[in-house]
């Protein structure tokens, strides 16, 4: 892979590589470029068996124009009124498959199966979220995002939950104790700003009862979060700014463009994958580059390997 900072998910692709079987990915929707190219990338390295479900044709097209015709996969074609999601979702209930990958679908038709009760993909008292690990240039770490995609103005507890699974995600990225920031527009508590009050609750309540292995701070602004010089010249007494491993926002508008915008604006990629499931679910935009599908399937590989799903 050629992009200048992949060094930084090094840890994570070799946790992907360690078990030596490689995943069976069921991806939903195949006929798209980026997909299949990290799909394909990570097939070469060793952990990734690809599943091509989808349109015959569209597929077909994408495979011939990429060069891919020599490339070893198993293509299951469906019509176009079969949910080629629910499809691959009842291949990795069959056993046939072990890791579900969004490819050229809409959010909202990929996450409606996923979410289906009577597909049993979710962790019972689980709350699923979307977590995404991203290297911003000139920030010494990576830095998490979440939720980004599916709780549109999540509840106290579910920013509970959140954070409960972004620590998780963060642990099988070698980091065991993440210093984890509840984003707000102030640093200090204000009745008019929901989130400040329930960050501050948030905070309190983990203090006495911890969500997760993480230190907790909230509410605090983006700038404090990524400077520890803005946190000088607002004398924001908080040793973990500048050095936060992940960001839980407070709707999912606030995620969605915090990423788009450090992704299209200044330079940073990453990958996604979905907490609280009970197997491994690989997401990313359908126009992220090839580079963030081969880490998303690393993240769920590793995630296989070191048995987050047992």
């Amino acid at each position: 892979m050629g992009t200048t900072h992949m060094a930084e998910f090094e840890g994570i692709i070799e946790k992907a590589k360690k078990n030596g079987k490689p995943m069976r990915v069921a991806v939903a929707g195949a006929n798209s470029e980026n997909i299949l190219q990290g799909v394909f990338e990570a097939q070469a390295d060793g952990f990734v068996d690809p599943i091509l479900i989808g349109n015959y044709k569209k597929i077909q097209e994408v495979l011939d124009k990429l060069g891919f015709g020599d490339k070893q996969f198993d293509l299951q074609p469906v019509s176009n009124d079969t949910n080629a999601v629910q499809y691959a979702i009842e291949m990795i209930n069959a056993g046939s498959a072990d890791c579900l990958m969004r490819g050229n679908t809409q959010t909202r038709d990929f996450l409606l199966p996923v979410l289906n009760k009577a597909n049993h993909l979710v962790e019972e008292k689980a709350l699923l979220t979307h977590v995404v690990v991203l290297k911003v240039p000139d920030y010494p770490k990576l830095l998490a995002v979440s939720d980004v995609t599916l709780l549109i103005q999540p509840s106290q507890q579910e920013r509970k939950k959140v954070v409960a699974n972004m620590a998780k995600a963060l642990q099988i990225f070698g980091i065991e104790k993440p210093n984890i920031a509840l984003l707000s527009m102030v640093d200090k508590p204000s009745f008019h700003i929901r989130e400040s009050v329930e960050a501050q609750t948030i905070v309190k309540e983990h203090n006495e009862n911890p969500i997760a292995n993480c230190n907790l701070v909230g509410p605090i602004a983006y700038d404090l979060i990524v400077s520890a010089e803005a946190a000088r010249l607002k004398n924001y007494d908080c040793e973990y700014c500048g050095d936060f491993d992940g960001i839980v926002v407070p709707n999912l508008m606030t995620g969605n463009l915090m990423v788009k915008v450090l992704e299209r604006n200044a330079g940073a990629f990453g990958c996604g994958m979905l907490m609280g499931a009970k197997i491994p679910i690989a997401i990313t935009s359908r126009s992220d580059s090839k580079e963030q599908a081969y880490l998303s399937l690393a993240a769920c590989a590793a995630m296989k390997n070191e048995g987050y799903f047992a």
